[in-house]
C-alpha cells in the first residue's frame, strides 16, 4: 500500500489543493440593470449589474474614436467584512485598492467585447461587494462577464446591436502557494497566510488577459509559477463551464 504521510493536509473547508469553491449566478438581480447578476462564491458574494449609456465619453469624440467603450466601478459595502469598511465616499476619495480594482475589472471586460460592434455607447459595469471572504477581484470579474452576456441578448432582443459583439468569455481566479502547497481559490485565511499570491485573468480561448502575482515576503521559481498556472487553468476552465451554464 502507498504511504499517505506525504499528502497535503486538507484545507480547513475541506477542499483539495486544485478545488475551487462552489459557485452559482443568480441572475436579474437588479430589474432596473441592462444586465445583473448575483455570484455567491463560496462565502464571497458579489452583485455584478450592466447599464447602458447611449453616449460615448467626451476624449473618444475629442480624438474621434469610433466604436464605444466599457467602464467599471468596484466597491465593498461596510457590512461586506468582519469590521465595518467606511464608504470610499465618506472619505472623500477612491480608495486605492479599489481604483486598482474596477481598472482591472473594465480591462478584462474591454478585452471580452468587440467595441467597433458595441457602437457609440457606453457599458458602464457595477461590482458591488456584499460579503468578502477572499477573492473578491476574481469574483467580481467573473460575475462581470454573466451580467456583460445577460445585457448584451437584452440590447439584441430590442434590436440595438446588429450582431453579437461578444468575443470570448472571461474569467478570474486567484491561486497561492500556502505552507508550500499551491492552491487554486484562495479564501480569506488562505489569502493572508499566503507567501505566493497570484490573480489570474483569461478568456475561453487559453489566452491570458492578465497577471497579478506577487511574492509576500517571499521568492517563487519558475516550476512553482508553472504549477500556478496549471492550477489557474484548469480553475478557470470550470468557470467557463458554470458562466455558460447560468448564461444558458
Amino acid at each position: 500500500m502507498s504511504s499517505t504521510t506525504n499528502l497535503p493536509a486538507p484545507r480547513a473547508d475541506g477542499r483539495a489543493p486544485g478545488q475551487i469553491r462552489p459557485i452559482r449566478f443568480q441572475n436579474h438581480i437588479a430589474p432596473y440593470a441592462t444586465g445583473s447578476t448575483l455570484v455567491e462564491w463560496g462565502n464571497t458574494r458579489v452583485i455584478c449589474g450592466v447599464t447602458v449609456e447611449e453616449t460615448v465619453p467626451r476624449w473618444m469624440k475629442e480624438q474621434k474614436v469610433t466604436g464605444g467603450w466599457i467602464t467599471a466601478e468596484y466597491s465593498m459595502l461596510p457590512y461586506s467584512t468582519l469590521t465595518r469598511k467606511p464608504r470610499d465616499i465618506a472619505k472623500g476619495k477612491l480608495d486605492g485598492r479599489s481604483s486598482e480594482i474596477q481598472r482591472l475589472i473594465g480591462r478584462a471586460m474591454r478585452a471580452a467585447l468587440d467595441l467597433e460592434q458595441l457602437g457609440a455607447r457606453t457599458v458602464c459595469v457595477d461590482c458591488d461587494v456584499l460579503q468578502a471572504d477572499g477573492g473578491t477581484r476574481t469574483a467580481a470579474i467573473t460575475g462581470a462577464f454573466v451580467a456583460l452576456s445577460l445585457a448584451v441578448k437584452k440590447l439584441m432582443g430590442e434590436g440595438k446591436l446588429a450582431g453579437n459583439p461578444l468575443l470570448h468569455p472571461v474569467a478570474a481566479v486567484s491561486v497561492g502557494i500556502v505552507d508550500g502547497i499551491p492552491l487554486a481559490d484562495l479564501c480569506y485565511t488562505e489569502d493572508v497566510a499566503a507567501a505566493v499570491d497570484l490573480n489570474l485573468v483569461m478568456n475561453g480561448a487559453g489566452e491570458f488577459i492578465e497577471l497579478q502575482g506577487t511574492g509576500e515576503e517571499a521568492t517563487f521559481s519558475e516550476a512553482q509559477l508553472a504549477l500556478l498556472l496549471g492550477l489557474g487553468r484548469t480553475a478557470i476552465g470550470e468557470l467557463l463551464a458554470a458562466q455558460r451554464a447560468a448564461i444558458g
